[in-house]
């Protein structure tokens, strides 16, 4: 069974419900649900990042949403390796920190992908990372 790993951008058009992207991601990752062959990830990392808007407009509905979708997924550590790999990724790509710590916790816990809406990420990825809103899959 294989992780995918994802992007706290895919996780926020879901629970907050961003018009123009949370049906589509929704029904990604539906399919994959009900394929059974996968399971969703993410890392402590993501859930800071989706907690921030919540928490700065005082917003404490949609933070119980999102720490509810939260317990749906698989939470990844991140171990040291994964900042020193971060560092190498983002020396090599000139990724952001948040983006090159995502793409070295999926690459360190063996994803079979990192979906997210990030074309750097994705050009980074070398394979690994998926624009799931650009590509028709």
């Amino acid at each position: 069974m294989g992780l995918i790993y994802l992007d706290a951008n895919l996780l926020i058009y879901v629970v907050e419900e961003v018009p123009e992207f949370a049906s589509r991601v929704t029904r990604r990752i539906e399919a994959v649900v009900r394929s059974g062959n996968e399971r969703f990830a993410i890392s402590p990392l993501v859930k800071m990042e989706c907690l921030v808007g919540p928490v700065r407009s005082g917003d404490l509905a949609l933070q119980g949403y999102f720490e509810t979708f939260f317990l749906r997924l698989a939470t990844l550590a991140m171990p040291e390796a994964v900042y020193r790999n971060g560092a190498i990724l983002r020396a090599r790509f000139g990724l952001r920190t948040p983006d090159a710590l995502h793409l070295a916790c999926a690459q360190h816990h063996g994803c079979q992908a990192l979906w997210t809406n990030d074309e750097r990420l994705t050009r980074a990825g070398l394979g690994l990372a998926k624009n799931i809103l650009s590509d028709p899959a």
